[in-house]
């Protein structure tokens, strides 16, 4: 019986570099066994399979995700910072510098007396 070949991607990149690896596999092939059988995690050891997400055109998957032609596999790196955080002490900044309501959190209203 002929295994079925076919074409898929690997996509990781960082700040200043991106590396995209194609490669032809077996119909059926896991995201981790080609995230493996690719080589990409000997040539970026910091890739943790057991930290990093990954998913296949901007959604994730878990690495028993079966492939079908034509996917784009791409490792995540994990985020420096929390979104979350990061807006709420831009939210406090802004309330300090006047620029927000320090009641609200939206624009200021000139019409709203000052007290």
């Amino acid at each position: 019986m002929a295994v079925s070949l076919i074409r898929v991607e690997i996509v990781y990149a960082l700040p200043q570099q991106q590396t995209v690896l194609s490669m032809r596999v077996s119909e059926g092939d896991s995201v981790r066994q080609v995230i493996e059988q690719s080589g990409i995690l000997q040539q970026y050891p910091e890739i943790n399979l057991d930290s990093n997400m990954v998913g296949v055109f901007g959604r994730q998957v878990k690495l028993e995700h079966a492939l079908v032609d034509g996917d784009r596999i791409e490792i995540y790196r994990p985020l420096l910072a929390d979104p979350k955080e990061i807006r709420r002490r831009r939210a406090e900044q802004a309330k300090e510098e006047g620029r927000a309501d320090k009641v609200t959190g939206g624009r200021p209203d000139p019409k709203r007396a000052k007290k």
